[in-house]
């Protein structure tokens, strides 16, 4: 393991890299894939367009791999997170008084296009993660009778608070209650089981966790709900004949095709299916071992310094690969400006500073972003 991961990344010398939770760098056979294929298009434009259609078949598999989906039909791949949860908040027919319940910790994706339907007569009902038995009973509290969907995202992107996705499934399905996971901060990090999740729809974009490029995403819908999602875009592309450009009669694919109107990102089809090459490869139950003791790594160190103070939950099964914290006394958006101006590559998040290591990290650059943190002076 220890070759292939010196094979496969090749960051500078001079850079502590501790962003994956924003964007991540591309591991070399990424990059390789860009540029041979750029290449193959300079000199033989679609000649291989049928191997290229191959590649896309390919990354359908491997991300139902990821996902444990029950069928590789159930995927689709959209531009980003945004667009995939807008699907589902423009395709499912909403009336008047209905609610959706989601968290106050939310990154905007999974936020402002369930506010935007305020215009159908639809609530979207924010529950404080903070002050309840547990942040799934903090969400159900808030569950009525009208109650159409629960939207939560798997991993808090500010605080790194991981959400028992299982059970909230299970509730979902005991109350007639749709269930969609914004899983940007978790895919490609922890292992994630559908079938055992028992989402109805699923979206994450390739280009933090999964060491993918931006402008691709995954879609998983569940073939029970897959057609209460009224659609509002058309194509070519997403009809059940796609090839076939002289049909009249035509009818919407069957499969989560039908959400892809248009030509694919080909180019970003062939980064990411490199990437999760990788990424199962090496095999996700470790990936998301090393992702933890780094995670678990960062916190012993930071229970130790008396003036850094813990954001993120601690508790077993509460954080994954997201560590935020504070430097007392300290004004977090200049100790960020600091670490950064020293290439240490990190964000600033809920008032404090956001590490996120992936699993091949050295620990090395866990200390010294830490010893960073701490020889800063205002």
């Amino acid at each position: 393991m220890d070759k292939l991961i010196s094979n496969e990344f090749n960051l500078r010398n001079d850079i502590n890299y501790l962003n994956h939770a924003g964007v991540s760098p591309w591991p070399y056979r990424t990059a390789k894939a860009v540029q041979n294929f750029a290449e193959e298009n300079m000199q033989s434009g679609s000649l291989n367009y049928t191997i290229w259609l191959g590649i896309e078949s390919q990354l359908r598999r491997r991300t139902r791999k990821l996902l444990n989906a029950p069928s590789e039909d159930d995927i689709a791949f959209l531009k980003n997170t945004s667009e995939a949860l807008s699907v589902v908040a423009y395709g499912l027919k909403w009336r008047n008084g209905d609610n959706i319940v989601s968290s106050n910790q939310e990154f905007p994706s999974n936020r402002i296009v369930w506010e935007s339907l305020a215009q159908k007569g639809v609530e979207f009902r924010e529950a404080d993660l903070n002050n309840s038995k547990s942040p799934e009973d903090a969400l159900f509290s808030l569950v009525d009778n009208k109650t159409r969907l629960i939207t939560i995202s798997s991993v808090q992107y500010s605080t790194g608070l991981q959400m028992n996705l299982g059970l909230i499934g299970e509730f979902c399905k005991s109350h007639g209650i749709l269930f969609c996971i914004d899983a940007i901060q978790s895919l490609g990090a922890m292992r994630f089981d559908l079938q055992q999740i028992q989402a109805d729809f699923v979206m994450a974009d390739g280009h933090k966790w999964m060491l993918g490029p931006e402008g691709l995403a995954v879609f998983y819908s569940n073939a029970d709900t897959r057609d209460r999602l009224h659609l509002n875009q058309y194509g070519w592309h997403m009809i059940e004949d796609a090839g076939n450009f002289d049909i009249k009669n035509w009818s919407t694919a069957k499969n989560a095709r039908r959400f892809e109107c248009g030509s694919p990102n080909m180019l970003g089809i062939y980064a990411l299916n490199a990437s999760l090459s990788l990424l199962l490869e090496s095999e996700m139950v470790y990936v998301e071992k090393e992702i933890l003791k780094r995670s678990e790594y960062l916190i012993e160190i930071i229970k130790t310094e008396p003036e850094l103070e813990l954001i993120t939950p601690i508790n077993n099964g509460r954080y994954a690969g997201i560590i935020t914290f504070r430097r007392r006394g300290v004004e977090s958006e200049l100790l960020y400006q600091y670490l950064m101006k020293n290439r240490v590559v990190c964000a600033s998040r809920s008032g404090g500073i956001r590490l996120s290591p992936h699993f091949y990290t050295p620990y090395e650059q866990l200390d010294q972003a830490i010893e960073w943190v701490m020889s800063y002076s205002s």
